[in-house]
């Protein structure tokens, strides 16, 4: 069941409260008439507003237009009779969470002439009654005609992130799938065949044992050399799977970037000379997360991501314009980065944040790596 107060329009500039007012004002308006049958009408008058506007916001078929028509002609009568045009406001915020590109355009073109005709026709009416209020009269007017597209193409640019967001998740999704299949069939190659033909010797072998032992134990020698061949072509898919390198890796960050609508300059070789399988793999997995952090949450327009190899370090820098890690929306993508900490611990590397104008993240792996890595080969 929806909150009573989600029938209110939802904006990070105004409160709840400031609607309540919105609600309960008109009844000043109201009461300041000496007639009873005036003060019946503009009651009756709100409650059928507020009862078009909840029936408004519960439709979901083209309903909803009738009971704007509804509200629309009522913001109108209650202008004319008691100078009351601040239902104008609460109609175009309606009017503005309308998805319909076309229904969004006919609706606010008529509630923007509908409220400037009924304010102008007021001032020839009764000028008494709107010149003391001139100042709130022409601000509700404003907003009439700005917060529906403010709103629209808020809530427009909400929908295409959110598109973009589940198209992201889909295309890993397909990548893993991809990858998945890739690996099934290399095992398929290199160890089906081999394992066949291990099978096959391994019979021929059981056949030729005691009949011709010099023969059977040929065919385990071969048995034996297969074996091992497969074993190696294992460790090489292994190590192949494992290895990420960060040519490929930027392939993928431009084609992010690029679907982000997102600025990316580029500084520097990724190609390092020398460099260990293992440190090119922990850098690219670091890159992969702070451009997924940066197109997420920055909210930034432009990055630039900076390759360098100096003399003790292999150096990766990435620098946004963003809102910055610390702020409110991000502090809960924290994990990220102790991901890429505790990667970059296991390679003896380092992470470093600075917060200026936006983020950057300073990614250190030494070169020493390369000696061990040979000593250990």
């Amino acid at each position: 069941m929806d909150s009573w107060f989600s029938i209110f329009p939802r904006n990070k500039w105004l409160s709840i409260y400031v609607w309540v007012i919105f609600c309960f004002l008109p009844f000043f308006f109201i009461f300041r008439s000496s007639s009873p049958v005036e003060i019946s009408i503009g009651i009756t008058l709100l409650l059928l507003y507020f009862l078009s506007y909840r029936f408004s916001y519960k439709s979901k078929s083209g309903l909803v237009y009738m009971w704007v028509s509804f509200e629309i002609v009522i913001n109108v009568v209650m202008t004319l009779l008691f100078g009351y045009v601040y239902l104008a406001i609460f109609t175009a915020f309606f009017i503005g969470n309308i998805r319909n590109p076309v229904g969004f355009y006919i609706i606010y073109g008529l509630h923007i002439a509908f409220t400037v005709g009924a304010v102008a026709a007021g001032f020839f009416i009764d000028i008494d009654l709107f010149l003391p209020q001139i100042h709130f009269v022409l601000a509700s007017v404003l907003g009439t005609v700005l917060l529906p597209f403010n709103l629209y193409y808020r809530n427009k640019q909400i929908n295409l992130e959110g598109q973009l967001e589940h198209a992201n998740e889909r295309i890993s999704e397909l990548i893993v799938h991809e990858e998945r299949e890739r690996i099934s069939r290399d095992l398929h190659d290199i160890l089906g065949q081999k394992l066949s033909l291990i099978g096959l010797k391994s019979d021929l072998a059981g056949r030729l044992v005691y009949r011709d032992p010099q023969a059977a134990e040929k065919e385990l020698q071969d048995i034996r050399q297969t074996a091992s061949t497969a074993l190696r072509e294992v460790r090489e898919l292994v190590a192949d799977m494992r290895t990420a390198k960060l040519e490929n890796e930027l392939i993928r960050v431009k084609q992010m970037f690029q679907a982000a609508e997102m600025d990316l300059t580029i500084e520097g070789n990724p190609a390092f000379p020398q460099i260990p399988a293992i440190a090119e793999s922990v850098l690219s997995m670091c890159l992969k997360e702070a451009v997924t952090n940066i197109v997420k949450h920055s909210q930034a327009t432009s990055c630039r991501i900076s390759f360098k190899q100096l003399a003790d370090d292999y150096v990766v820098t990435v620098e946004d314009n963003g809102i910055g890690i610390s702020s409110g929306k991000n502090r809960q993508h924290g994990s990220g980065l102790s991901g890429m900490r505790e990667r970059l611990e296991f390679v003896n590397g380092s992470l470093h944040i600075d917060e200026i104008e936006g983020t950057k993240l300073t990614i250190r792996i030494p070169v020493v790596l390369t000696h061990i890595m040979k000593e250990d080969d």
